[in-house]
């Protein structure tokens, strides 16, 4: 079984970079691992492929370095082993209200005594029924983990509730839905945000638990390291294209290249 790359940084107190994936093609997956990243953000909650593709594409990591953090919808219980069996180390589960659902995902994610998540063994995960089972459940508590989103402002005043919840391992500030819940889409720099922020980090320490949000910069991400938060997200392969793409022309528009660029001006039609 796949040990933790992320818990193993977490346990020396070094803090983790994840980046998100968007494209579905195996080998950016596979680059990104090989490249040394801590994790990869998968998003099922977001994203239409299926459990098969999402396989195919943890199935690429594994050459590499990266731990998969599998991101599944509110309430989808049960698509929480079947991430795990298909080699998830992490599990993120978003728009958590209080610990009592914080509690459920433990319960579908975890093993007993921890939890009650069905086995099987047949997957990648074990793998493949290779490994003795009373060493498979072990390890598997041992080496996933699970990340508790908090959304919304009555999720925020839940956070120490929540951290201290047994098989909680990390708290994490989701301000793309936080900011729009609140009335403020897109402001991240509102002063909402950054109490949020506080409350949530402060609620990790005193649980004695870890937190993070995504950084939308370094220097963002130093101040988060300095409040005390060591999971840390950042971009994702469609905006570094993007990204790449406006370079590309931004160099060659003074050469005389013209662009019919539909994404760079207001009309939307």
């Amino acid at each position: 079984m796949k040990r933790s790359a992320i818990k193993a940084k977490l346990a020396r107190n070094e803090p983790v970079l994840l980046t998100q994936l968007h494209l579905t093609d195996p080998s950016i997956y596979e680059l990104t691992s090989l490249m040394g990243f801590d994790g990869i953000w998968m998003d099922l909650e977001h994203h239409t492929y299926s459990m098969e593709t999402a396989t195919n594409l943890m199935r690429a990591t594994r050459v590499g370095h990266s731990d998969i953090v599998a991101r599944a919808a509110k309430g989808e219980f049960m698509r929480l082993s079947r991430l795990l069996e298909a080699g998830a180390q992490g599990i993120m589960y978003p728009r958590c209200d209080d610990a009592a659902e914080a509690a459920d995902v433990v319960k579908w994610s975890k093993f007993a005594p921890m939890g009650k998540r069905g086995f099987d063994g047949g997957n990648p995960d074990m793998p493949y029924t290779t490994m003795p089972v009373e060493e498979y459940i072990k390890l598997a508590n041992e080496q996933t983990f699970i990340v508790i989103q908090l959304e919304e402002e009555d999720a925020i005043k839940n956070a120490q509730a929540i951290a201290e919840v047994p098989g909680v391992d990390i708290i994490f500030l989701g301000p793309g839905d936080f900011s729009v819940l609140s009335g403020i889409p897109g402001q991240f720099e509102h002063q909402s945000v950054t109490k949020a922020t506080e409350m949530v980090g402060r609620a990790a320490r005193k649980a004695g638990k870890l937190w993070g949000t995504p950084a939308f910069s370094p220097q963002h991400a130093r101040q988060l390291l300095d409040m005390g938060a060591r999971f840390i997200c950042y971009t994702a392969d469609i905006v570094i294209v993007k990204q790449g793409l406006d370079h590309i022309q931004e160099q060659f528009a003074p050469l005389g290249f013209s662009f019919n660029n539909r994404l760079n001006n207001n009309n939307h039609s």
